[in-house]
């Protein structure tokens, strides 16, 4: 064992003091290795020098010296330590008349002590190792000699400024201090006297007691705020301990005045940049666990945590955990880690560790990112056993811990995953067969889920879902398809998948089939598409599959089909249609077609078959057979006579029958060796190419051509024949629609048309049957194209513009003539041309012929241009605008096309709406567009007024579907908007062809006579509904006193129902005005509604009329004959609303299905279409007539009675009565009802109009005058009911003497006229229901328009 070792403590200590001049000192500085071997501290004195360090500036007054302290024993220490902190500064120290120095502090920087052969050195409070000469991995071992707590950091190399513990960085210090005076407002103004008073004394105080903190720079008063007077104020030095700043705070203290009162346990310190904050990981998804870690040198398990946004400090739970510990005795650290972080976690948080008066701040922002997956959510994989990537990748790309795949479905098909950490992606490669996803599964469903998993425990997943389709197993009909043309076939063919994305049929040479031949359908275990042709043709000869597309995968089915030659019936030409022949003559038949083929012809009459004879011409092979008259048993006869083909497959087709007159021969006139005979007046046809109409062979003439023997000649009647260029065109149009490849051929045929038709303008003028046959290929082409491009509606158009040039006109009068419907097949054809069009290039498409001009636009994504577009036309000085808003375009599909289409002079052949009195005279203008309009649409036409004088412009539409489908024009949602002196405007909520109509004399709205009309009727109105409510009232207030025998009751009956009727009537006429209106479309169903029960009620008023004659007949005719009340009044209510009822659901039950029951643009009977109106007219004229003969024969009774003819007093009271009302509103019904009927016409004078609008309006009126308040018995009813006892008793006596009688009794000069014409006098009441006929027509200025 050793000797005992002298051991060495030694100690650093800074000591600042200050000097009023620079000293002359000779300072060397020492600088020690940090290890001392034991022998080199053996036998040596202690080192007692000293190292001074000058300031940064060059005039220093304050030094700062290192001072190193060797003690033989480490007990010296405490003591050293304990003297320096018991030392009051500053120190005075001695002053020469150089210098005087003043000690401001004197601290204990570094401690070393031996350790074996090694002395470790340790760091007091504030002060640390030079940072770039530590090792952070490396510590110091602990030793029993060390005290608690003191641990050092082992260096790379000396510190440049010697082995010495230096101060810490510099830190600004926000502090406070309270002084307990009263605040004062100066104190918040800084140029304030007041408070540059108390910023200098406080800064003066702060700066010599702070002076004595290690490092100290500067201090500053920052400002004051209430609560007694709070001075906050900064300094900036380096970390001082809590003794020190205590210390430091009592020298404030003593150098402030104490009038400020300042309160010492008031100090308070807050530091911000001694902590050290990390979060980990930096970028943080939804799902991680974060840790928040503050770390300081200052020792305090005093730390807290606060969530800024939240307002709350975080406590322990199950997410948040704090852990709080101090490593070393030299770092605080407070660790938060939070778990499962959310979006909601995210933000400001604030670590905050006290110690004293410090109080140590740091704050950090932290950001949650939610994992973003990117991947394609749907897939459709075929099981091809073809490899297939699903693929997913991270919005952030960061280095993942790992992704894993999972998958759930009914079938389990594994892949091999793949990942890429560089981008963040990873890809799941799989691969399905048959076996994996049969066919019974077919279309199962596969939802794989790809998971990425951070390193911190977030997760962030997306599904795929992959739908599985087997590669699909067609089967095919089995059966083999042979058919002869002209028949039908069908090909079924059945998928076991369902899922497929295109069904499609094609040729082996690869030219799809047109999709109109097949349908497709899907079911849920399967699907079908069925190929079905009804006119077999020799193009569909060969072999077809059946393909179903599923991506890239095809599954084909193949099936061949024989079609074997055989004419199709309409293409069998036969001669003669009909023919006469004389009993004992003979005539050659023959049926032709154009091509040679071998085929077995015989003809047939009755049961009879005889062989044809064979007969090439050309390309035309004829088979002829000459009938023998002489072969019929019997004459004269009627015979039909037909040829029979029959083909290779036994298959056969008969052709068109050929009529056989069998006639004596005495009686046959016209013989033509061409045309056969004939008896005089017999008209018979022939085709065109048997007749006597020039034609080529190789191309001939088509059409029928009508002869009539006229005297011993035949004559032309009429001639259908189409000439030979367009027989040929319209050939190959029948045989283009049958064929399977239409729509690639459509575009050649129709230039071929525009071509062939410009060539032979001439024929077309001449046939009034090539112009026909013309009109029927655009109908047939015009079914074929599901798009037709800019070349292929140039070339319709410039046909159309050929059979509507001005020389072709007058064959289209002829055309017209023969068949109605030309002009409107023509018009429609066109629109489906239109609406088919797609332009390639351009949004804009123009095309201009003489007689048709074109414009077209295309709805493009964005806001559109609004659509307006110009026509002019200088040959027939006609011109048109159409405007359609961008607000109505906004409603269309995307890239839907607009067309419209303008002619000059299809006015002229189109229908007029009544023939000589309508008339269009403007440009007839299409619109359409390619897609359906599901929205309410508005369009604005503009059109050239050439107004004759006297007419009026009607807004028309051209209606298909009027008149059994042939078309006529229609004002149903169109107005006429603005008329002026060139032009008419008009507004229509829908598209198709437009032109205005010339009605002469008819109101149109707006003009003063519907203004007029709809005055009187409205007011009218208003009084016949007050009339009769009030009819009605004075009924029931008067019934018992007016019925107390059986004629006068029933005569009150019918009174109440002619009112009840009327009045239920004319609510009826108000809620049709309601649904009328001009400018919007009308409610169909109300509108049907209004109409069935106007036409029901008002013909009640009629046939109640019609009952109170009878019952007046009865009563005079049959007196001796008294039926029940009871049975008179079953038969007056079956003959007052049964009749009625009847009538009025015949009518709607006949017109509504054709939806004819109404007219076009008011509620009211139809009369251009169904003449339903005469349904209501009809009877109510009939019943007038049969009024006036009741009234007759009841005249001529009273005149001439007979004898016991006489009734009862009263009974003849109120038969005087009933003759009155009768004989009033008889003639007035009648009357009304004639005006009415005149209107009805076109060309009726305004006054009618204006009679009958007056007649029919105040009907109610008359009831309440004529049919109530005028019997005399209701006015004694009233006034015994009113009056006062004198009145009463007054008009008693007037009563008896037959002196004083009411207003209406048959004294005044009104009755008494009445009197006369019946040839009697006296106190007779007349009662007058008026009549009740008021129609629609009349109500408003819709009647107007349309008659």
């Amino acid at each position: 064992m050793k000797s005992p070792r002298r051991t060495t403590l030694c100690c650093m200590i800074i000591v600042i003091y200050f000097s009023q001049a620079t000293p002359n000192l000779n300072l060397e500085s020492i600088v020690h290795p940090l290890i001392l071997r034991e022998h080199e501290l053996a036998g040596k004195e202690p080192l007692r020098q000293k190292r001074a360090v000058a300031s940064s500036r060059v005039a220093a007054e304050e030094y700062t010296v290192d001072v190193e302290i060797s003690f033989e024993s480490a007990s010296f220490l405490e003591p050293i330590k304990t003297y320096l902190n018991s030392l009051s500064f500053p120190i005075q120290g001695n002053s020469t008349d150089q210098a005087t120095t003043t000690i401001l502090s004197i601290e204990v920087t570094t401690v070393c002590r031996p350790t074996g052969n090694e002395i470790w050195c340790s760091c007091e409070t504030g002060y640390r190792w030079p940072q770039e000469r530590c090792l952070h991995n490396l510590t110091c071992q602990e030793h029993d000699g060390f005290p608690a707590g003191h641990r050092c950091s082992c260096l790379k190399g000396l510190p440049p400024k010697g082995p010495f513990c230096q101060l810490q960085g510099d830190v600004t210090l926000r502090m406070s201090v309270r002084l307990n005076v009263g605040f004062q407002q100066d104190l918040k103004n800084c140029s304030s006297a007041l408070y540059r008073s108390y910023k200098t004394d406080l800064e003066t105080a702060f700066w010599k007691g702070y002076s004595i903190l290690p490092g100290f720079k500067l201090v500053t008063v920052t400002g004051f705020r209430p609560g007694s007077v709070v001075v906050t104020y900064e300094v900036k030095t380096t970390t001082p301990s809590p003794e020190l700043m205590r210390k430091a705070n009592d020298q404030v203290m003593r150098n402030l005045n104490q009038t400020y009162k300042m309160d010492y346990n008031s100090f308070q310190v807050v530091t911000s940049n001694e902590t050290k904050f990390t979060i980990v990981p930096e970028i943080i998804f939804e799902g991680d666990t974060v840790t928040l870690m503050c770390e300081t040198e200052v020792l305090s398990s005093n730390v807290s945590w606060h969530h800024v946004e939240r307002h709350s400090d975080i406590q322990n739970n199950s997410r948040f955990s704090v852990y709080t510990f101090v490593l070393n005795n030299m770092t605080s650290i407070s660790r938060l880690t939070i778990y499962n972080i959310t979006q909601g976690d995210a933000g400001e948080y604030i670590c905050k560790l006290t110690l004293d008066i410090f109080e140590y701040e740091s704050r950090k922002k932290m950001d949650v990112t939610p994992i973003r997956i990117l991947a394609t959510e749907e897939m459709k994989v075929t099981c091809d056993n073809n490899p297939v990537s699903l693929n997913c990748c991270s919005e952030i790309n960061v280095n993942w811990s790992t992704v894993e795949w999972k998958q759930q479905g009914k079938i389990n098909i594994p892949g091999n995953p793949e990942t890429d950490t560089d981008s963040g992606c990873s890809r799941y490669t799989l691969k399905a067969d048959g076996r994996q996803c049969p066919s019974s599964l077919g279309g199962m469903r596969v939802t794989y889920v790809c998971e990425f998993i951070s390193e911190h425990g977030a997760r962030g997943s997306k599904s795929i879902e992959v739908t599985f389709t087997s590669v699909a197993n067609l089967t095919i009909t089995r059966d083999p398809i042979s058919v002869s043309e002209g028949q039908n076939f069908s090909i079924k063919c059945i998928s076991d998948v369902s899922n497929y994305d295109e069904v499609y049929w094609n040729t082996s040479a690869g030219i799809k089939i047109y999709p109109k031949f097949y349908t497709t359908k899907r079911y849920a275990d399967g699907a079908e598409s069925v190929l079905t042709v009804k006119t077999v043709t020799r193009e569909w000869n060969g072999t077809y599959h059946c393909i179903f597309r599923y991506k890239n995968s095809y599954s084909v089915a193949t099936k061949d089909v024989t079609v074997y030659p055989l004419p199709l019936e309409p293409n069998i030409m036969v001669d003669p249609l009909e023919a006469t022949i004389p009993c004992k003559g003979s005539h050659h038949f023959k049926c032709c077609i154009e091509e040679n083929e071998d085929y077995k012809v015989t003809f047939q009459m009755d049961s009879l078959s005889f062989l044809a004879e064979k007969e090439v011409n050309g390309k035309q092979v004829c088979y002829k057979y000459n009938f023998m008259a002489s072969s019929v048993s019997w004459c004269p006869k009627k015979l039909n006579i037909f040829c029979h083909f029959t083909n290779a497959a036994n298959n056969s087709v008969q052709s068109p029958s050929m009529k056989l007159n069998l006639v004596p021969g005495e009686n046959i006139m016209c013989q033509d060796p061409i045309i056969g005979v004939g008896e005089p007046g017999k008209v018979i046809q022939k085709l065109c190419q048997f007749s006597s109409v020039p034609s080529s062979p190789g191309s001939p003439t088509g059409g029928i051509i009508t002869y009539k023997c006229v005297g011993s000649q035949w004559k032309v009647k009429k001639n259908d024949c189409i000439s030979a260029p367009i027989n040929s065109l319209l050939q190959l149009a029948k045989a283009l629609i049958k064929s399977p490849y239409q729509d690639a051929k459509l575009p050649t045929y129709l230039k071929d048309l525009s071509v062939s038709t410009g060539k032979v303008k001439h024929e077309v003028s001449s046939f009034p049957g090539s112009l026909g046959a013309i009109i029927n290929i655009l109908d047939l082409l015009s079914t074929v194209p599901t798009q037709v491009n800019s070349e292929m509606m140039t070339h319709v158009l410039s046909t159309v513009n050929t059979i509507l040039s001005k020389p072709v006109l007058s064959t289209w009068k002829v055309v017209q003539q023969q068949q109605t419907n030309q002009s409107s097949q023509l018009l429609d054809s066109v629109e489906r041309f239109s609406r088919a069009l797609r332009p390639e290039d351009s949004t804009v498409l123009s095309i201009n012929q003489t007689n048709v001009q074109m414009r077209s636009m295309v709805i493009k994504p964005g806001h559109p241009k609004a659509y307006k577009q110009s026509f002019v036309f200088s040959d027939s000085d006609l011109w048109g605008n159409v405007a359609i808003e961008n607000c109505q375009l906004g409603n269309l599909q995307r890239d839907s096309s607009i067309v419209t289409v303008a002619f000059p002079t299809l006015k002229t052949i189109l229908a007029q709406d009544v023939p000589g009195k309508n008339f269009a005279n403007s440009l007839v203008m299409t619109t359409t567009v390619s897609h359906n309009i599901t929205l309410p649409f508005s369009i604005s036409m503009t059109f050239k007024n050439i107004n004759p004088s006297g007419a009026v412009p009607r807004c028309v539409f051209w209606n298909f579907d009027l008149a059994n489908h042939t078309g006529g024009w229609d004002s149903s949602g169109c107005y006429v908007n603005k008329v002026d002196e060139d032009s008419v405007s008009c507004v229509c909520d829908h598209l198709t062809s437009f032109s205005i109509l010339m009605s002469p004399d008819s109101p149109y709205p707006g003009s003063l006579l519907e203004i007029l009309l709809d005055i009187i009727s409205y007011i009218g109105l208003c009084f016949s509904i007050l009339s009769l409510a009030a009819c009605l009232v004075v009924e029931a207030v008067v019934w018992k006193s007016v019925t107390k025998n059986r004629t006068s009751y029933m005569r009150h009956i019918c009174i109440v129902n002619i009112a009840a009727s009327l009045l239920v009537a004319d609510s009826w006429f108000i809620v049709a005005a309601a649904i009328h209106n001009h400018y919007h479309p009308l409610n169909k169903t109300a509108c049907v509604a209004a109409t069935f029960f106007i036409h029901f009620f008002y013909l009640s008023v009629f046939f109640w009329m019609l009952t109170l004659g009878l019952m007046l007949f009865y009563r005079l005719v049959f007196i001796l004959h008294d039926a029940s009340k009871s049975i008179q009044k079953t038969i007056a209510f079956s003959l007052g609303y049964g009749c009625p009822l009847v009538i009025s659901v015949i009518t709607v039950g006949a017109t509504q299905p054709q939806e004819v029951y109404t007219r076009k643009n008011a509620c009211w009977l139809n009369w251009e279409d169904t003449k339903a109106l005469l349904a209501f007219v009809i009877p109510a004229l009939i019943i007038v007539v049969v009024n006036m003969t009741i009234m007759i024969v009841v005249i001529s009774k009273i005149l001439r009675p007979s004898i016991g003819d006489k009734p009862s007093k009263q009974e003849k009271s109120s038969l005087f009565q009933i003759s009155k009302s009768i004989g009033v509103l008889t003639p007035l019904l009648g009357l009304t009802w004639g005006f009415g009927l005149a209107t009805v016409f076109q060309g009726s004078n305004a006054v009618f109009h204006i009679i009958f609008t007056l007649l029919n309006a105040f009907q109610g009126l008359f009831i309440l005058l004529f049919g109530c308040l005028w019997d005399q018995k209701v006015q004694e009813a009233l006034l015994k009911k009113f009056s006062l006892s004198r009145w009463s008793s007054q008009h008693s006596k007037s009563t008896s003497l037959g002196s004083s009688t009411p207003v209406f009794s048959m004294s005044s000069p009104i009755s008494r006229r009445f009197n006369n014409l019946f040839g009697k006098t006296g106190t007779y009441n007349v009662s007058t229901p008026e009549t009740t006929s008021s129609s629609l027509e009349n109500t408003s200025s819709a009647y107007s328009l349309l008659n």
